[in-house]
């Protein structure tokens, strides 16, 4: 399994990396947290280059490029929950012009005479309060259900572009048709994956602006950056952050090879980039000093998607504990 990039992935990358810093510059993001601005329209310009088509399992090496890339611009759409989470568990109903969300628990389905109801409240349901279509995961199946069906109320979370939503489900009526029976465990090795690698992009977005800023930022009239101290914590960001990309997108190609390692990969890539974004949040804002805690500095957004990335699916230590029970023996 080869760990390098081809030539069409290193191309890929390139057109990807200079596109997300074209369409979604910092102040589109700062526009977003301070004004609420609009990010349908970054939407439709993914749509229109056809990234949300990349929902073959094949690709989902390239689908984890543009993953770190928007991870790395704090992407203000409902990308990675669209494609990571929500694809994964519709397969065919997939429409890559709507955005989707998945309901991974808090819903319970009970079936009548005729057809199936769902109850129950789903919180901490990302892109839940925009998203047009929901997978509902429930003990008898994921059900498809359209959002208008269901009465959804967006949670304040510290990420200001980040949308967490709560989903209520009051006695919601589903066909047969809309049930589906999906390898729930299977799509969830996605959406890890996905998440690792958005963290990967926060995190190496905060390196390259603390780097930037220890280059410039003078002290006893060098630049901090020629600091030992200050060298060190920038080396040790650099080495977490190669660790938790390679096995990332490692998990990325036991998925798209269709390997059995992808349940341990996957959990692997989480964890790492979990205990990634632990001592590049702290080192960045070190570095940063005072500055790091303004408002004004757009270090900000990088730090919370990295730290929201932790938050959801599961932290670093939950997933190490995963590993060392089902894997402890060999």
């Amino acid at each position: 399994m080869l760990l390098e990039f081809d030539a069409d992935q290193r191309l890929w990358q390139g057109t990807v990396r200079d596109a997300v810093g074209k369409q979604c510059p910092a102040s589109l993001v700062r526009s977003v947290a301070e004004d609420c601005a609009d990010a349908s329209p970054l939407w439709k310009l993914y749509v229109d280059a056809g990234w949300t088509e990349l929902t073959d399992p094949e690709n989902a090496v390239e689908l984890a490029i543009v993953l770190e890339e928007l991870g790395r611009a704090t992407d203000p759409t409902p990308f990675l929950a669209t494609l990571t989470q929500f694809a994964p568990l519709v397969g065919e109903r997939f429409d890559p012009q709507e955005a989707g969300a998945a309901v991974y628990q808090g819903v319970t389905a009970h079936r009548d005479a005729e057809g199936w109801i769902l109850d129950g409240t789903a919180r901490h349901v990302l892109d839940g309060d925009r998203a047009e279509r929901l997978a509902v995961v429930t003990a008898a199946g994921v059900f498809v259900v359209d959002a208008d069906e269901v009465t959804t109320r967006r949670s304040s979370v510290f990420d200001p572009v980040l949308h967490v939503g709560e989903v209520t489900f009051a006695g919601v009526r589903v066909a047969d048709a809309d049930r589906l029976t999906v390898d729930t465990e299977r799509a969830r090795h996605l959406a890890l994956t996905g998440m690792a690698i958005t963290m990967v992009g926060a995190c190496q977005q905060i390196l390259d602006l603390a780097i930037e800023h220890v280059k410039s930022r003078q002290q006893f009239g060098v630049a901090i950056g020629s600091f030992q101290a200050v060298q060190h914590k920038a080396a040790d960001m650099h080495v977490a952050i190669e660790r938790a990309r390679a096995l990332s997108y490692f998990a990325a190609l036991t998925i798209a090879a269709d390997d059995p390692r992808r349940r341990l990969a996957a959990a692997m890539a989480k964890a790492s980039a979990g205990e990634c974004q632990s001592l590049v949040f702290r080192h960045g804002l070190q570095l940063f000093g005072a500055m790091g805690f303004t408002w004004e500095n757009d270090l900000q957004f990088a730090l919370k998607r990295a730290k929201a990335g932790e938050l959801m699916l599961g932290g670093a230590a939950e997933h190490r504990a995963m590993i060392a029970e089902e894997y402890g023996d060999f």
